[in-house]
């Protein structure tokens, strides 16, 4: 019998949307037959959880060890870290208390991935402010991960359906973010997401390297980033035996993308690539006043680990109202299967 890949789920932020999507998550059977589910977190904040989205049917089994879990439909196996008074916590709030848990919970998932008791992490997301208010001076999961796997050179990526897009920068200013628009940053991260798209079962992977100026700077006239920089990267790709083009108009290399151009595109900074992808992505009905979609994953490639995460906030105006929308923690798990398994299938060849 083919084995399952073990996802450590870590909570997310006690206060936020995170534990009731996790219990909408696994409450659907499909997740079971994909997988063997992990939550990181309070086991108390399920119990609470569960009431909140209103299902009583679903069994929140405490844990103390990975080899405790039971990992069956219809029971939600929680490595309990105990740090959470859940009758006290404040839903929808930020503070110091959940941004420490939060933080917390995302460490210990690394701790067992690093040491091979789960095959892949997915996180929910947590609160910047409050883990900086704890005293964990990260500007999000990707920097933790980076230092707590030892990982130098890393980038994100977003993927939506057939739409995936990595960085070359991601959480800095945006006059910072042009100056990193350098050819060894830009090589480095085509590397990554060519063998990302392999990784993923794409085996000719087509890359499109997004331009920094508007219409890729028209030949110097924008601009010279793509003439000094993004250009001689990308021959130097090619050199490699990779398929990337470029420099694309950012304008339009997305719009390519969708159209299956392109596997996966290359983008100079965050909102360059978060944009489109959250355009597609994030769909609010403004007659129900609701939102009828918020799907979109958020991968940190280049780690000895595989971490995929929503790629939505904490959305505490939403937490204690059981009608967030689950549908991005789906797509999460369903990616770091992806990964899990072509990852054990290639430590047997």
């Amino acid at each position: 019998m083919k084995r399952k890949p073990v996802i450590g789920i870590t909570m997310g932020d006690p206060a936020s949307i995170g534990p009731e999507i996790t219990i909408k998550a696994l409450a659907r059977p499909e997740i079971f037959e994909l997988c063997s589910p992990l939550v990181i977190g309070d086991a108390s904040v399920m119990e609470r959880a569960k009431k909140a989205v209103g299902n009583d049917k679903v069994k929140i089994h405490p844990v103390l060890e990975v080899e405790d879990a039971v990992f069956q439909y219809g029971t939600i196996d929680v490595l309990d870290l105990h740090l959470i008074d859940a009758e006290k916590l404040e839903i929808g709030k930020v503070s110091a208390e959940a941004g420490d848990a939060a933080f917390q919970y995302v460490r210990k998932v690394i701790e067992l991935a690093m040491r091979g008791e789960v095959d892949a992490t997915v996180t929910n997301a947590l609160n910047k402010e409050a883990i900086n208010l704890a005293g964990h001076h990260y500007s999000g999961h990707t920097e933790i991960y980076a230092e707590y796997t030892g990982t130098k050179s890393y980038t994100m990526m977003l993927a939506h359906e057939n739409l995936r897009v990595v960085h070359v920068s991601t959480h800095v200013s945006l006059r910072e973010a042009c100056e990193r628009v350098k050819k060894e940053r830009i090589l480095e991260v085509i590397k990554i997401a060519d063998q990302a798209c392999r990784e993923l079962g794409i085996e000719e992977p087509k890359i499109g390297v997004a331009g920094l100026n508007p219409h890729s700077g028209e030949h110097g006239l924008f601009g010279r980033e793509e003439i000094e920089e993004i250009s001689p990267a990308i021959e130097a790709a090619k050199a490699e035996g990779i398929d990337a083009d470029g420099p694309v108009p950012p304008d339009t290399v997305f719009s390519k993308a969708r159209g299956g151009w392109y596997d996966i595109v290359v983008a100079m900074y965050h909102d360059q690539g978060h944009i489109p992808l959250k355009v597609v992505g994030f769909v609010y009905d403004s007659l129900q006043k609701q939102w009828e979609a918020v799907q979109g994953v958020n991968i940190t490639l280049g780690l000895p680990i595989i971490r995929v995460s929503v790629d939505h906030g904490t959305a505490f105006d939403q937490a204690g109202k059981g009608t967030a929308n689950e549908l991005s923690l789906l797509h999460a798990v369903d990616y770091a299967v992806s990964f899990a398994e072509n990852r054990i299938k290639s430590k047997k060849q």
